[in-house]
Order: structure tokens, then sequence, then C-alpha cells
């Protein structure tokens, strides 16, 4: 049905709205056809009646939009823009989605749900944090980021201005968007600004909020809150003004209405001690509290918001003797109210100065109690003349007692918000600031005094600032998509303005009636009555009252009761009563009433105060400001700083006035709707171009309407314009823009129609044909069923109709005939047949013979041929091979000789200096030996004498020993003597000493001159020791344990006699040996007196052991005092004859030693001869080992080198050949001349055979190793081969042809890949390089360790790393410092710095050097945690150090010798275990290292995969064909941008593969990144969650899809990562559920059910929430009915989960590190030359 209105315009939809008197508007379906010109319209109404509703051809009922826009984000993105669509939306969202914020244009309109919900967390904040406006759900925090984004950006203030009547929630919303500046926007600083800007509100609402009839927390006051950021855009301050307070509040509330919150928090704390000097009592006790009747309100604890009030106090660093200053004056008002005035006569009254609320209210303030008993009820009147005191009536001294009650109250309010102001200044100056305005809305009552009419024209300014910024932002948006811009027409609200403020406006009419000593209310209405009654059309006069007027504001008429303008506005209190508090005592109270205050400008000092008309003020010095005029000058500062800012608007509605959750009330949103300027947007809208759509938009919706020839179009742009021609054929109904199409109200509504009959009609076309094709498959089916048992029944007809006798014989006879016949002809025609094929075959096996045979005699002639060409080639390339290797040989041994030379010549160098310095040191062992050796060849040719001169010994010896025996009996015996007294132990020591000199002088007998000497010096010092011997004391223990030295000494001595004849013997077969030795026996036999000197002399060489007793014993004297008495000499003389017995033991000992160490330095040099000799053997060794290695080398480039061959086969001139063949040869005998020099210096392993040593003696490693090369299929073998070939084409011209023809053959085979292997010629040039860079760094490390270890022989290495504890520094440094991650860890053991480490720890621990492996693991632990500082953001570098650390720990723990950790070691590994220390207190700090870490890893890679998320998951659409979102026309602040450049689901599995890659290059433990990846995967389901939560476009059953494909991908991804034992799918799984909830079916109570048993993982919240915010994209999808979703939520209310909407994406799982061994052996660990560790070597 179509239905066309007055202006043409198509009908799409037969429903539109009609006014309703319950319901404002109602919706109903047109029954009948209408035609132009008809007065009535058949309507059917949605609970089934007809009605004939009559129209107007000029204005029709207003068309309702498809349901396909209905429930929209932004209300003008709906087609048809006017009230009753915008209160259908509304309804829509906030009665059925509960959803509260709805943009309409630049305004976030804010219903108050009366209800807590869960949409103002943290989680929330950071989710809209940096998001654009339009990309998320409407909310409070979408304006506050849009304001902060543009102030960061722009560097302009922003404002954001929200209005709305009391109970709409103007203050909850002010607070949350500070609250959300103070989250994201903290400052570094420790001054926690953001929590005392915060705090300030508290405060605001105590003293300035109220229960009224609509609002239990209604501000009382308007407030605009500035807060300041720096260049960084932190909060650094804040500064408050505030407008209009209604102080008529504290002397008066109506029925069901409090005062202040703060009087009534002051008196719940009443009983309390701090608080009893105020002498409160309860609220129902004060006049000024008990009015409204009731003083409590539900839910709310006066006395803990008291609490909190202090605290918010003290957290703005207010002191308590100020909180009781504010506290002293607030129970004075209240005291004042209970103020008793009584009536003494018809115009006089009367206050008794005993009053007791009187005297407690003069006891706070410090006032006289007489004084102010007297003026409470009398006047002073000043004249010219006189002065003359009035007694006042008693309505009048109440007056004159609530107007000083409002006035010190008001006092009291600017001064705490000054203070507030104070505590919230900054230092410093600001760069930019947000404006929060919390201000009341246009309001309208049954009675409106002042204070409506001062609020009202408040939003006439704040409606006349919003008109003109969104027709800025109109033209703006015109001229930035050069769109022809066309003159709007727009209610403009200045003539109302101008009736209020200009000159002789209604303001000024108050003012000057103020002025008059008599003016009254009644003759300033009639003033207003004569100026403007009949003369300006908003002023109008009520018919029935003369006590009121009525203005025609922009929102409605409000009608004012003139009664109390002018006592309000004039505000005043009399002279007298401000002169006695002027001279209180409470300086707080005098302060506030002082004549020239100094008041701090809560509007700050930038602005300048200019008002809207020039108002004429009297020059009278006692003009007192009136409220109106301060009220006026406040509100023109407010407009001008409005205006040098941008603003943002927030319009709160309250939906019903029972304060019922999501209970909407049409008629009062409505009426808010009208009020608040929502409606002024959509009819300014609706005007121009109200639905803009990107062309890419519009392409994606619409593309189903385009034809063929249009989509083959490369320009998207060019598609949408010729496509929208076709659509539209009336071009004025839209414009194309820059970026965006520009739609007429009712276009979008008409293509959504065409796209769904399309879809309608696309949709009977695949019905039709399925329908017909299941038919046809039914009927062909039927057919061949039918056909079937027509068959059988036929056939069975027939044969019972055929069957007899005769028909019988005859039949089997006519087969009988048949067979026979058909035989016959067959055999005659198989006869035929195969003689023919006998004869073919003949003739073909024939001919293929002699074919085969000319084919086998071809080529047995070419193998002969073949046979000795290729045994020409074969000669020759043996030969050349022979010359090459011979040639290779020749260099090569010259080389090694050569270099063998050196080396030897280097090395007996160093022998023979060796050799030189040890002859030198064993010249005099010699020698001593070989007098020895005499001595001892003289006792064996005189054995008698000898053994008779050995019993004499042996018994002086025992003679010593007795007397040594008896020496140490008595210095025992002296010990225990000395401990009586001093004088006893003198004389026995004295005695001693005697004894000793007695037994020296006798042993020195023999040597004469040695004895005088001995004699002299004790008889010199005898008196040194005499004066000394009080020391002895402290040294007789010290003696004691030297005689049980001396007697082990002995026991040795004897042990060392017994072998002496073994000795002797073997000594004696060395000294046959040197023919020298005779000599020098004969010699000592002639010398008796050299020989005994001899003999002294290594007794003194053996005393040196003894000699610390007597050094032991001289010190514990006065040392300076004996040495400077004692000469050196003197000194020896006394060990010598003291200890001649002790020396001859020494003696003998020292024969032992020097025979050990003369037989140790023998065995040393011959095993180094022995060295010498084989160090050809070891060289040659070397020289094999290394060519392994380079074997091994050149098998990892064996594939470069392929490459190189394959490009030179491709020539196809002989001359490139060869210089290829010179070129590659030239680099071989770089390779092998630099092998021979890395041979020449490598060290021996013991590990490597023999049998390579004869073969390198031979030069048959050279051989081999060609011939090896020439096995391969490499490079080599194809390049000697074409090297042949071209030498035989050059000697056999005959053969060229035939080569040239297989070179061509090959080269055409091989060209296709000429271009390709070009670029890889390139990267293996590089890789070449790389590598011989690292041949040439090879080298420098072997020569390096040549240069510091030669070894001697094969080595076992030990699992150490020898290094020098001045080099802790320098391992530290270059292996955690300046360590670079990439490039390291390729071909690198997982951990290698940790191992490395771990050897460095078990050297230290080897020591058995606790301060050098303290230093070690601190420096260690230090130079981690310093690594990971400076690269906090370095997702490798944590990686690589998360990995060593762990490696380190793992370390620690293997090799700690502990059970539980050895039962995974291999025996080897349980050898290296630590032996002296347990580093289990180090394990612990490692561990708590590694946390640390990890946890910094984790939050890196978050902040880089956590962009890509939403982008990825949610807005990518993974299935093509299946669009899952449906293209809104959104109003948002920011252009919309092709988005070919966005992320994708790819993006997100490239970033987990990279991160992946990066933990397993660099060793993470396989455990260890399974817990990464479950993290991440939590924070992809959680961020994408969360976003699914606050995006109602995204919440539909084809976004379903799309996500739990993607999820899929993810799944995949973990199978292909072999992590599906991670546990990570299962953080998916509340995601995963989201998406089966978008595409299950909601209807059914089964359907209720099985989501509440399915949806396990979602609260109960957020099922509720995709629920409600469930959008079709298409006409067939239905909404989820409400009485579906309360179904859900009854089944629901028995779960126990939690609150919350989101998930919190900060959840961090618990790490634990898993042990894991390390399978590699220390002791075969190999340091880098990269890590520039040269200084440490292995052991």
């Amino acid at each position: 049905m179509l239905v066309v209105d007055a202006d043409g315009c198509p009908w799409l939809y037969n429903r539109v709205w009609i006014p309703d008197p319950e319901e404002v508007w109602k919706s109903a379906e047109i029954a009948k056809d209408y035609r132009a010109g008809d007065r009535v319209l058949r309507l059917l109404l949605e609970d089934g009646t007809e009605l004939d509703y009559p129209v107007d051809p000029g204005s029709l009922p207003p068309l309702r939009n498809p349901d396909i826009l209905v429930g929209e984000n932004d209300l003008t993105a709906l087609s048809y823009l006017h009230e009753p669509a915008v209160l259908h939306n509304l309804r829509i969202r906030f009665a059925e989605s509960k959803l509260i914020y709805t943009y309409s244009g630049i305004i976030l309109v804010a219903m108050n749900p009366y209800k807590q919900l869960p949409i103002y967390g943290d989680a929330i904040i950071h989710a809209y944090s940096g998001q654009n406006m339009g990309d998320m759900d409407p909310h409070i925090f979408a304006v506050a980021e849009e304001a902060y984004k543009q102030m960061a950006r722009n560097n302009r203030n922003q404002s954001i201005i929200v209005s709305g009547e009391s109970g709409a929630g103007k203050t909850v919303s002010a607070r949350y968007a500070m609250r959300y500046f103070a989250t994201v926007s903290k400052s570094s600083s420790n001054a926690h600004v953001e929590d005392k800007v915060l705090a300030s509100n508290p405060i605001t609402e105590a003293v300035g909020n109220a229960k009224t009839t609509r609002n239990d927390n209604s501000s009382r006051f308007g407030k605009y809150t500035e807060i300041s950021f720096d260049e960084r855009s932190q909060i650094i301050g804040a500064n408050m003004r505030t407008y209009l307070l209604e102080k008529s509040r504290v002397v008066f509330q109506a029925e069901n209405e409090r005062n202040y919150h703060i009087f009534y928090q002051l008196c719940a704390c009443a009983q309390q001690p701090e608080f009893e000097h105020l002498k409160l009592r309860s609220a129902e006790e004060f006049n000024y509290t008990r009015m409204g009747g009731n003083t409590v309100i539900e839910g709310v604890n006066d006395r803990a918001d008291m609490v909190e009030t202090q605290k918010t106090f003290t957290l703005l660093g207010f002191k308590e003797d100020f909180q009781m200053d504010v506290f002293k004056i607030l129970a004075a008002i209240l005291h004042l109210g209970n103020v008793q005035v009584t009536t003494v006569s018809n115009e006089r009254s009367s206050v008794n100065e005993d009053d007791s609320h009187l005297k407690v209210f003069c006891e706070l303030l410090g006032l006289e109690t007489g004084k102010v008993a007297q003026w409470l009820c009398n006047r002073k009147i000043v004249t010219a003349s006189e002065t003359v005191v009035k007694p006042m009536t008693r309505p009048q001294a109440i007056n004159a007692r609530d107007a000083l009650a409002k006035k010190i109250y008001a006092h009291l309010f600017d001064f705490i918000i000054e203070r507030i102001n104070q505590a919230l200044h900054f230092s410093g100056k600001q760069h930019t600031f947000i404006g929060v305005l919390d201000i009341y809305g246009f309001e309208t009552f049954d009675v409106n005094s002042f204070e409506q009419f001062c609020i009202n024209y408040a939003n006439e300014k704040l409606q006349q600032q919003f008109n003109l910024h969104v027709f800025k932002l109109e033209q703006e948006e015109y001229m930035k998509e050069d769109i022809p811009w066309t003159l709007i027409d727009f209610y403009d609200n200045q003539p109302v303005i101008d009736l209020i403020e200009a000159k002789m406006g209604i303001l000024e009419l108050l003012d000057e009636e103020c002025l008059l000593p008599h003016g009254t209310d009644e003759n300033w209405l009639q003033k207003l009555y004569n100026n403007f009654v009949n003369k300006n059309s908003l002023f109008e006069k009520p018919r029935m009252s003369n006590t009121s007027f009525i203005i025609q504001h922009f929102a409605d008429k409000v009608e004012y009761q003139c009664e109390g303008f002018l006592e309000k506005n004039r505000d005043t209190v009399y002279d007298m009563l401000v002169e006695i508090l002027r001279a209180s005592k409470f300086h707080l109270c005098a302060t506030f009433f002082q004549e020239t205050p100094v008041v701090s400008s809560p509007f700050g000092a930038m602005i300048t105060v200019k008002s809207a008309k020039q108002v004429i003020k009297p020059n009278s010095k006692h003009f007192r400001t009136t409220v109106g005029s301060k009220f006026r000058s406040s509100l023109s500062l407010l407009m001008e700083t409005l205006n040098a800012t941008t603003p943002h608007y927030v319009r709160c509605i309250k939906p019903n006035d029972c304060k019922l959750p999501f209970e909407f009330d049409s008629k009062r949103i409505v009426q808010q709707l009208r009020a608040c300027g929502v409606l002024e947007t959509i009819r300014i809208s609706a005007q121009s171009y109200p639905s803009r759509w990107t062309y890419i938009e519009f392409y994606s919706r619409y593309g189903i309407l385009m034809t063929q020839q249009e989509l083959s179009l490369g320009d998207k742009k060019e598609v949408c314009k010729i496509a929208l021609h076709r659509f539209i054929q009336d071009s004025n109904q839209y414009q194309f823009g820059r970026t965006k199409i520009f739609f007429r109200a009712g276009q979008v509504a008409y293509l959504e129609k065409l796209r769904l009959d399309k879809l309608r009609q696309s949709c009977i076309v695949i019905q039709k044909h399925v329908r017909g094709w299941l038919q046809r498959r039914k009927f062909l089916q039927e057919r061949q069923a039918a056909m079937t048992i027509q068959q059988y029944f036929r056939g069975q007809q027939t044969v019972r109709k055929a069957i007899t006798a005769t028909a019988l014989k005859e039949a089997w006879a006519a087969i009988i005939l048949q067979k026979h016949c058909r035989g016959y002809l067959v055999r005659n025609l198989y006869q035929l047949i195969r003689v023919a094929t006998i004869t073919i075959q003949a003739y073909t096996r024939g001919f293929l013979a002699r074919r085969q045979y000319r084919k086998l005699l071809q080529e047995h002639k070419a193998v002969i041929l073949q046979k000795y060409a290729r045994a020409w080639l074969a000669r020759r390339r043996f030969q050349n091979i022979r010359r090459f290797v011979l040639n290779i040989q020749l260099t090569y041994r010259v080389q090694r000789l050569q270099k063998k030379l050196e080396d030897q010549s280097r090395e007996n160098h160093g022998l023979v200096e060796k050799l030189t310095s040890l002859a030198a040191l064993r010249a005099g062992d010699l020698e001593k030996i070989q007098k020895l050796e005499a001595e001892l060849e003289r006792a064996a040719t005189h054995r008698h004498s000898y053994e008779e001169k050995g019993r004499r010994y042996r018994d002086t010896v025992e003679e010593r020993l007795s007397k040594l025996q008896k020496h140490n009996a008595e210095l025992e015996l002296q010990k225990d003597q000395a401990e009586l007294t001093l004088q006893e132990k003198t004389e026995e020591l004295k005695e001693q000493m005697d004894k000793l000199t007695r037994q020296l002088f006798d042993d020195v007998q023999k040597e004469e001159q040695q004895r005088l000497l001995l004699e002299k010096s004790f008889e010199l010092k005898t008196q040194a020791y005499e004066k000394q011997i009080a020391s002895l004391r402290e040294e007789i223990k010290a003696l004691k344990d030297e005689r049980t030295q001396l007697h082990h000494q002995l026991e040795e001595g004897r042990l060392t006699s017994d072998s002496l004849k073994g000795e002797v013997a073997r000594l004696t077969k060395q000294a046959k040996t040197i023919s020298e030795f005779e000599k020098e026996i004969e010699l000592l036999q002639a010398q008796k007196i050299d020989v005994e000197k001899h003999v002294q002399s290594q007794k003194r060489e053996m005393r040196d052991r003894m000699s610390e007793v007597t050094k032991q014993l001289l010190e514990s004297y006065d040392i300076e005092d004996v040495r400077s008495r004692l000469s050196v000499e003197d000194l020896e003389h006394l060990n010598e004859d003291g200890e001649l017995w002790f020396a001859y033991e020494g003696l003998k000992k020292a024969t032992r030693v020097l025979e050990s160490h003369f037989q140790s330095q023998k065995d040393c040099y011959e095993k180094e001869i022995e060295g010498l000799n084989f160090k050809v053997v070891h060289l040659s060794q070397e020289i094999n080992h290394l060519q392994k290695l380079f074997r091994e080398e050149t098998g990892i480039n064996e594939s470069i080198r392929h490459e190189v061959t394959r490009l030179t086969s491709e020539n196809m001139m002989i001359p490139d050949f060869k210089q290829q063949i010179s070129e590659l040869e030239r680099q071989k005998q770089d390779l092998e001349s630099r092998l021979k020099e890395q041979t020449e210096k490598m060290e021996g392993k013991p590990e490597e055979s023999f049998s390579h040593l004869s073969q390198a003696r031979d030069g048959e490693g050279v051989w081999s190793k060609a011939v090896e090369i020439k096995g391969n299929e490499g490079p080599i073998d194809k390049i000697q081969e074409l090297q042949e070939a071209s030498e035989f084409l050059e000697k056999q011209p005959e053969a060229e042809e035939e080569a040239k023809h297989i070179l061509q053959q090959e080269a055409s085979q091989l060209s296709l890949e000429n271009r390709d292997l070009e670029e890889e010629l390139d990267m293996k040039d590089r890789v070449i390089k790389k590598l011989q860079d690292q041949v040439k760094t090879l080298t420098k490390t072997i020569e390096k360790a040549n240069e510091v270890h030669l070894p001697s022989g094969p080595k076992e290495y030990l699992g150490m790393l020898e290094y020098k504890k001045e080099d802790e520094a320098k391992i530290i440094q270059n292996l955690i410092l300046d360590l670079k991650p990439r490039g390291v860890v390729v071909n690198m053991i997982p951990g290698l710095p940790a191992h490395i480490l771990f050897m460095c720890v078990r050297y230290a621990d080897s020591l058995n050097d606790a301060d050098m492996l303290k230093s070690l693991m601190n420096s260690a632990i230090n130079g981690i945690k310093h690594v990971v500082k400076e690269h906090l953001e370095d997702l490798e570098m944590l990686s690589f150090w998360l990995s060593n650390t762990c490696h380190f720990l793992n370390c620690l723990k293997q090799y700690s010798g502990e059970e539980e950790f050895m039962k995974y070691n291999s025996p080897q590994q349980n050898k290296n275990c630590l032996n002296n220390f347990d580093l289990t207190e180090y394990r612990q700090i490692l561990s708590d290292v590694a946390i640390r870490i990890y946890y910094q890893f984790i939050i890196v890679m978050e902040n880089n995969i956590q962009p890509i998320i939403v982008p990825g998951m949610l807005e990518y659409e993974s299935l093509q064909g299946i669009s899952g979102l449906k293209p809104t026309g959104f109003r948002k602040r920011s252009s919309s941008i092709d988005d070919t450049d966005a992320y994708t689901m790819t993006s997100v599995l490239q970033q987990l593969s990279y991160f992946y890659t990066t933990m397993c290059q660099n060793g993470l433990d396989p455990e260890l990144v399974r817990q990464v990846v479950k993290q991440l995967f939590y924070l992809i389901g959680a961020v994408t969650l969360n976003s699914l939560l606050l995006r109602k476009d995204m919440c539909s059953c084809r976004k379903g899809m799309q996500i739990r494909c993607n999820i899929s991908y993810l799944e995949e991804w973990l199978k292909d990562k072999n992590l599906q034992n991670s546990s990570a799918k299962e953080t998916l799984e509340p995601l995963s559920q989201a998406a089966w909830l978008l595409q299950v079916k909601k209807t059914t109570d089964s359907d209720a059910k099985e989501i509440s048993e399915c949806c396990t993982c979602l609260s109960a919240v957020q099922i509720i929430k995709i629920l409600n915010s469930y959008t079709p994209i298409d006409d067939f999808e239905k909404r989820v009915a409400p009485s579906f979703v309360r179904k859900v939520q009854a089944l629901l209310n028995n779960r126990g989960d939690s609150s919350q909407l989101m998930l919190d994406t900060k959840y961090l799982f618990q790490v634990t590190f898993p042990f894991t061994a390390s399978p590699h052996a220390l002791e075969m660990t190999q340091i880098p030359s990269s890590f520039k560790l040269g200084f440490l070597r292995r052991l």
C-alpha cells in the first residue's frame, strides 16, 4: 500500500503516530488507502479497534520508523525525526533494553534509572578510555573521554554542561565525569590532587544538597568546577564557582522536605564527646530541621555521612580546629531558629534574655546576649536629622531572625567554597582546563517564585548558547563536506532574555523597586503590567489573578507569583544585627561581616564581567547589590567562560515522579525533552539532512540493491552516486559530500524498504527454487516407485498370460537351436580373429625384435665409445686432481712445516728459558744432592764405620730426646708454678734457661766458633730475657702446643731415618750415571769440615719450618725491645744451638724432600721432553679434528655452494665455466689455507683417534678430503666435470656439437630457476661473508686460547669456568648488561648465559670462597634487575632474561645436591653438584626476580596486543558475505575513515605467533609458554567480551557467528602450536558462550531454561545485558521480548555469582616456574666469541 503526503513524499510504512492524552503518542496502522484530499484516515489501533482519524491534508500524522531503526544509540540516526519517534526510541532503550544513555546529536540524554547499575567501575572507565565517541554505547564516560581527548589534542579548554530538573541525576552525572578525569589523568606526583578534587564533592553536597519532594539529594545551588591540567594532560588543581544558593531552605522547608544535610549529620552526632559543647539535640527539636515533618531519609545514615564529611575535610587539609569552627556556626544557626519571640503588643515584640537557645547562640558566636535580644525585636532607622529605634512586630522579628540565619549560612557556604578552592589551588601555570557545570534545569511548579525565575533565566541563557553551538556545528559539517549551506530557521530566545535583563527589563525594574523605601511587590508588578502587557508578546497577565505574571520561555509558559520577590532580591539584614556580629569574639563570625572583607572571587580573575545589555547603576554609595544583579553578573561570567570553551552537553531526564526503577512516564519525559532542548536539536537536524552515512557504510548496506554493472566499477564512491540516482529520482532528497551522503528525513526508511523488498523477493526466489526442487525430487521418487511397481505388475501379468505347455516346449526348442547356432557362429568368428591376431603378432614381434637389436647394437657401440671417452676423461680428471692435490699437499705441508718450525722454535725458546731457569734452580739442588750422594757413597764404602757413627749418632739423638722431654716437663712445671706467683715462675724460668744454655754450650763444642758466638749472645741477652720474663706467662700455652708439634716431627724423623737406606740406594743408582758425582765424593772425603758445613747449611734450610716457633716465642715478648737487643745472626745461632738435634732430623727430612723434588723435576722434564717429541703428533691430530670441524661447516654451507654451482651451470659459455672454476678454486685454497692456520693453533682433545695422525703425516688426509669432496653431489664435483668437459672439447673437436647439445639442454632446464636464484645468491653471499667473519673470529679466539694455555696432553673438562675476582665486573658487563638477544640466540643452546654464570658459581664453590660466591651471585642478580629496568618495554629483552633467569634458577636446583632434583641428572651431572654452599636463599631471590620479569613481560605483551583485539576479534568480519554490522549513520565527532588498513583477525594471530616465536627462540620453558598463552587468551576474551557488552550495535546473531569463527581461528592456532593443554581455550569460554547466546533462539520457556543452564561462565548481569542489548540487523530478526528477559532473570536469581558487568582485564593468573633439568652437560659448554669472555678459562 502506498500513501503520499501533501508534499508528495511517499508513505512507505503503513504505521503512524497519533496524539494520545495518556501516552502522549500512540501507534496505529493504516487500514485503508489514503488519497490526496481525504479528510478521514481509517486507522487500526494496536488493541484491534478501528478509528476514523480526521486529518488535514496539510499536516498528516507523523510516520513511524521501521523497526530496524528503533532503539538506535543516536536519535538523529532515525529516518523520521519528530517527537513521537524520539519518545518511542527512548522508551525502547530505557524500559526494554535497560539503557539509560542515548545520544541526540551532540547531546547525551541521561535518564535516571533510580537503581544502582554496574556500569561505572574502573574497568568501564578503562574500556572507554581512548575510544571514539561513536564506537561505544552512549555513556557519560564517552562524553568525558571526548572532552579530555579534544583538550589534549587541540589544547583547547572544554566544558561539560550537565542540566536537568531536580531528581534527574545531575549531581551524580557530574560526579562520574569528574571521577573519569581523575582516573584517566592521574598525576605522577604524590600530592593526590585527583583525590582532593573528588573529595570536594561530599563536602559541597553536605552543605549545599537537601531532600526535596523530587529528590533525596537535590543540589540547591549551581556549581561550575574547573579542573586544571598541565601540559601532560594531568590534573594539577581545580577551582569551584557556585551560583544562587537556596538560602530560604535554611529557615523554611515544605512538607516532606529537609534542610541541608549537614544539619542532620550534626544532630545525629550530638551525643558524641567532641560535639557536647555545641549543646545540640535531635533534629526533631529544632525548628529549622523539623518543618518538613520527616527528618530521616530512608536508606541514609546521617551519622555515617558525618564521619565521611569529616574525613573529606581532613583529606583536603582542614584541621580539626577549622572543622569545629564550622560546626559551631552551624549549631548556632540551629539554636537561633529556636529563639522564641513573644508578642508584647500589636506593634511590639520581645525576646527573653534568659532564653536558653539565645544564650547558647551568643556563647557559640561570642556575642552579648542583651544586645542580640534587643535588636532582634527592634530596628534602627537613620534619617537626615535623627536616628529612630522602631520596635518590630512578632512576624517582623521572626523575619529578622530568619534573615540573620540565612545571612550567616550564606557567608559560611561561601567561606567553605573559598577554603576548598584554596586546598585545590596549584602552583604553576595552568595549561588547559575542563569545566563541569552542574546547574538546575528549567523548572515550573504550581507556585513559582523568585528562585524559579532566576533558574529559568539562567536556562534561557544556556539554551541560547546551546542553539548557537548546534547551529555552528551544522554549518561546520556542511562546509567540511562541501554541501551548499542553506539558512536553517531555529528558535532564537533573545527576545525573552531582553525581556528579563535589558534596560527597563524585569530585573532592572525589580532593582529599582528595591531601592524605594516603601517599595512593594504589588507596585513592582503594576510596573510590569504597564510596561509589557499588550506590548511584548512574551509577557502576559493572568485573567484571574492580579498577583502574578506569565512569561513565555523557550520550553513553556510559566506563571510567577510576585509575593516575596522584593524581599528575596534585597536579602537584607538589619544594620544593628550586622554590627553585633561584626564585633563578635569568634574570629570566623566577625570575619564574615567585615565592611571590606577580602573576598576571594570564585569566578576567577581572567574573565571580564560584562552584562548582556547596558544597565544604569545608581551612584549612591549606600546602594547594595541585589541578589538579581549578583546572579546576572555571575551568569555573564559563566557564559563568557562557556563561549571560550568547547561545550559538551548532558541532559538529565527524570523518567517518573515516583522514583520507580526503569518506569517510563511519557508525559513527564516529553515535558523535560521540550525543556532541555533535545527536541530543538531534533527539529534543527530534521530541517536539513538528518541522516548522514559514509560511502563505505552505504555501499556495505545497500550493495544488495546494486546491479552487476554498477558493482563492477572500481570506485565505491562513484558506485554509490550512480546507484543512489537510480534509487531516488528526486535529487533534492540527498546530497553528496566529500566523505558522507546526506539524506533528508524519510529517505533512509525508503532505502530500507527497497532493501527489505529485495531481500524478501530474493527469499521468495530461493524458497521457490528450494520448494520446487524438493517437490521435483519427491515427484521423481514417487514416479520411479510407481514405474517399478508397474514393471513388476505388468511382467507378472504377461508371464501369466504367456505360460502354456506348447509355448514352453517351443520356447525350449528355440533356445536349444539358438544356442547351437550362436555357438557355431562365435567359433567361426573366433578362429578367424585368432589367425589374424597370430599373424599380426608375428610380424609385430619380428619388427620389434629387429628394432631392439639395432638399438642394442647402437648402444653397445656407444658404450664402447663412451668407455674410451670416459676412461680418457677419468684419466684426465685423475691427473688434474692428482696434480691439484699434490699442489695442495705441497703447499699445505710447506706451510704446516713452516708453521710447525715457527711454533717449535717459539716453544723451544720458551722451553729453553724454562729449562734455563729450572736448571739454575736445579743446579743448586744438584750440588746439594751430589754432596749428599758423595757422603752417602762414602758411607757405602765404609759401611762399618758409618754404622758405628750412626749408632753413636742415634744414641746422641736419644740423649737429646730425653733432654728435650725433660725440658718439656720442666716447662710444664714452670707453667703450673707460674700461675701461683710471678717471682717463682721467673726463678724457675731462669734455672731452665741456665740448663738450656749449658746444653747448648755442650752441643756447640764440635763447632767452636759458633759455640763462642752463642755464649756471648746468650750472656749479653740474659738480662734482657730476665726483664721480659713477665711476658712468658702468655706464651706458656703456645710452648706446650709447640712441644706437641715437635713430638710429631720427631716421629716423622724416625720414619725418615728408617727410609733413609732405601733412598740412599736409589740415589746411589742415579749417582752412578754421572761421572762428576765421583769426583765430588772424593773431594768430600778429603774435606770433612766442608761436608759438616754443607750439612749445617742443609739443616738451616730445614730449620725454616721450626723458625716459626722461635719467632712466636719472640713475638710473645716485647718485639721491638727484643729485636733491638738481638741481631738476626744471634737469633739464628740461638735457634741453631737450641734446636741442634731437631736440625739433624730436619736434615734427614730435607734429604728426602730434595730427593722427591729432584725425582719430580726429573719426571716433569721427561714428560716435557716426551711432550715435545709428540707435539707433531698432537698437532697432526688437531689438523684432522679441525678438518672434521671444517667439513661440518662445509656441510652447513652445502646449500649455499649448491646454489652457486647451479647458477654456474646455467652459463653456456666455456670461458664462464673456467672463470667460475678458477674463482672457486681460489676460494677453496683460501679456505684451506685458513684451515691450516687454524689447525696449527688448535688445542688437542683426548677423544680424537690416532688413525688421522698417520693420514696427516702422509698427506693422505688432504687426499681423502679431496676424494670426499669429489664424491659429494655438491658444487665442486659439478665444477670439475664441467672443467673436464671444457678441456675435452678443446682437444676433441668432433665431440663439440654433442657436448654443446648436452650443455644447452641442461641450461634450458635450469634457465627457469635463474631469476629466483639470483636473489638467493645475493643472500647466500651475505651468509658466506658472515661465515667468513665467524672463521676469522674463531681463528682469533684459537690464537688467544693458545697464548693463554698450551696443553701438554689431552684434557677432561670439569664444567667450571676459572675467573679472577677482578674480572667479575667484566663478566656481568659482557654477559648481562651489554648482551643483546637479537642475533645471539640463533644456534645457541637455551639459557647459555645462565649456564655460563652457573659454571662461574661452581668455580667459586670449588674454591670454598664464600665472599667470592656471594659477590658473584649478588652482582648477577643486580645486573639482571638493572638490564630489565633499562628495557621495561623491550619484549625480546624481557623474554630473553626471563628464560635465562629460569634456567639459572633450574641450574641452582639441579646441581644443589638435593635428591628431588638430582633424580633427573645423569651420573656426570651429579658429579657437578655444588659441594660447599647452600644457595637456597638465592634461589628464592631469583624466583622473585623471575616473577617480576614475568609480570612485566605480560604487561608489555598486553599493551602490544590490546589495540588489536577489538578490531580483530569484534569488528573484523571473518565470514565474508555475512555482515554483522548495521550502518546506523552515527553523527560521530570524528569523520569516518576507510578501514582498509584496520586490524584483522590475521593481525591478532600474527601478533600471537610473534610472541610465541620470541619465547621459543629465547628458550622459554614450554610450561611457562603455556601460562603466558593462557594469560593472553584470557585478555583477548575479556577485552572482546567487555567491548561487546558496551556496544549494542555488536549484539546481533551475525556478529555472534563472526565471533565464533574468530574463536575457532584461535583454537586452530593453539592446535598448530601444540598448546591445547595450556587451558587457554577455557579462558575463552565466557566469550564463546556470549557468541552462542547471540545466535540461540530466544522465544520460548525452554529457550530461557537452556540459556540459564548453558551460560555458566557468564554472570546473570552479563546475560541480561546481552539480551537487553540484542539488536536485529534486518527485519527478519526479532528483538528479545521483555517478558523473555524477565523469565531468564527469574531463572538466574538463584545464582550467587558476581554482580560485576565487566571482566577484570588486569587480572593476572598466578605463575609457577616448573623445574626442568637441563640436558646439556656443563663440561661440553662452549662460549661464543660474541660474548667477549675470552678471559674465562675452562677447567
